[in-house]
């Protein structure tokens, strides 16, 4: 396999998972504070971003753009 390969795998694999923590950590979070609840998603709907920018340099054999 190739290192695009394995990283396309990878990130689809993760972020399902990461999407099913977020979820199943949503339920509890939507009874707290409405501020709390700003601040919970805003952070869980960014923070995949950063893994995801390393796994595509990863795959990407360590070239940045």
């Amino acid at each position: 396999m190739t290192r695009i390969t394995v990283a396309a795998l990878g990130g689809i694999l993760g972020f399902i998972l990461y999407v099913m923590v977020v979820v199943a950590l949503a339920d509890h979070v939507l009874t707290q504070h409405w501020l709390l609840q700003l601040v919970y998603f805003t952070l869980a709907g960014t923070l995949w971003a950063w893994p995801a920018k390393a796994l595509m340099v990863w795959g990407a054999g360590g070239r940045k753009a």
